[in-house]
């Protein structure tokens, strides 16, 4: 974030980063929660025949997932295309990389080049992927829905591939067709099929509300590097993109994919326009977060409160923040302040992730002191909602410079996907019960991005 006088393909992907990811219970499609673990049914789907299989549990997530996906689109490509679907023809394949002899699979020139990497070849009509140096990662810091969440992504390029866009058509008209809006095409696709998966309607794998949360941080480490630019040539989007179209898809179904263009679909990913900014990674120190930012929150929630508005004090304090259990930046009604933590999980969270994920937090309890002055709740999950739905109509506000005096830096957004999937702390009322899972909070912020105050129900 940073301050200002006035507001003002690539199918290919690499593991980035590693985002925190946390939560349990309720989301749609999940009664209860469940504890995290295998996402098969029983032993999942024999991988005989994928190639270059060693039949390990890994393969067989891959190979249950590429089967469950293909079921899926048997029955849902024909609604959505007119047409039916076609499966795979070019097999799919399994990669060593740790091995130099390990046999390239299509559309490479060796096994090293799948290093990292999954992906759909286009031309050979085929999917690849490591299963030395990938996807044991990825299920190791992000659990099994993570392998499958990766691969359903690349699947959906196979969607492409059948109907329009086509990597070809892409390649011949990128204006129209920019990569970024490919790959999120591809990320909605993902998450209208994982959406069957966790409603139980696949065959082989099951995800519930906690692995989903995890799976989800690995869509985000996903990301393109902070400061690339939407219109550059293998773009994939930032973390509120990349997230945004999953869950668009997971909500709406894969219709709302295949209508996805550049005149519809707002991206959030941006270049530097600022050097000093670029060289500080977008980040300001917590000091100078808090004095940009407290004005600049007072100023807005005063335009969403109207005149029984007054700004809260925010206090700093080296113990913890008061007022019931907030977390580390809290919310009093009694005084009308604002207590904030400067020692301990906050540094820790601006450190690990960056400043505008501390800066979420302080504006959701401007956001609960705004519920107050309007003479709403604040003490429940309701309120919590509520407060995470006007941070994200605040941030909106800040990235189209409807008046304050700061701007977003690029990847602040994403701090923002990563506070909400790390911690529930920004969606707690004063009586400290937040929404449980990450997928809900992220969602509730993106209600107030797109749609403003009016869509957080004031």
């Amino acid at each position: 974030m940073r301050g200002s006088a006035r507001r003002t393909g690539g199918v290919l992907v690499a593991l980035l980063a590693v985002l925190t990811a946390a939560g349990c219970a309720s989301i749609a499609g999940v009664a209860e929660p469940i504890t995290a673990g295998s996402v098969l049914v029983g032993d999942g789907v024999e991988p005989s025949f994928v190639q270059g299989t060693d039949d390990s549990t890994t393969d067989r997530i891959a190979a249950s997932t590429i089967t469950d996906v293909q079921a899926y689109w048997r029955q849902n490509f024909p609604t959505v295309f007119g047409k039916a679907w076609r499966d795979v023809t070019g097999g799919v394949y399994s990669v060593d990389t740790s091995k130099d002899k390990a046999k390239a699979p299509p559309c490479t020139d060796q096994a090293s080049d799948v290093e990292g990497n999954a992906f759909y070849c286009p031309a050979k009509d085929s999917v690849a992927w490591d299963r030395a140096a990938l996807l044991p990662v990825l299920r190791d810091q992000f659990g099994d829905a993570s392998v499958v969440v990766v691969l359903a992504h690349e699947m959906g390029h196979a969607v492409q591939n059948r109907t329009s866009p086509t990597q070809d058509v892409a390649r011949a008209d990128p204006d129209r067709y920019p990569t970024i809006l490919i790959e999120t095409m591809a990320d909605c696709y993902s998450g209208a099929f994982v959406r069957s998966v966790v409603d139980g309607k696949a065959p082989h794998l099951r995800i519930n509300a906690q692995q989903l949360d995890k799976a989800i941080s690995a869509l985000a480490t996903f990301r393109d590097p902070v400061g690339t630019s939407a219109g550059e040539e293998g773009a994939h989007g930032d973390a509120f993109d990349r997230v945004s179209a999953f869950q668009d898809g997971y909500q709406q179904g894969p219709k709302l994919c295949a209508g996805m263009t550049v005149a519809n679909r707002q991206f959030t990913q941006r270049t530097f326009t600022d050097p000093r900014d670029q060289a500080r990674g977008g980040n300001l120190t917590l000091p100078d977060l808090v004095n940009a930012l407290t004005p600049d929150a007072s100023s807005f929630f005063a335009s969403v409160a109207g005149s029984n508005w007054s700004q809260p004090k925010l206090t700093q304090t080296d113990g913890a923040a008061g007022c019931g259990d907030q977390g580390p930046v809290a919310y009093c009604p009694d005084t009308k302040s604002i207590s904030l933590s400067t020692k301990g999980t906050v540094p820790l969270i601006v450190s690990n992730i960056g400043d505008f994920a501390a800066g979420t937090l302080i504006v959701t309890r401007y956001a609960l002191a705004a519920l107050s002055a309007l003479g709403k709740p604040v003490d429940g999950p309701d309120a919590g909602k509520a407060a995470v739905c006007l941070a994200g109509a605040y941030s909106s506000s800040v990235l189209t410079h409807k008046g304050n005096q700061l701007q977003l830096s690029p990847g602040d957004l994403d701090k923002s996907v990563g506070v909400l999937l790390g911690y529930d702390y920004a969606s707690r009322g004063t009586s400290g019960k937040g929404l449980p899972t990450g997928f809900d909070r992220v969602l509730a912020f993106r209600a107030g991005f797109s749609g403003g105050p009016k869509s957080c129900g004031v």
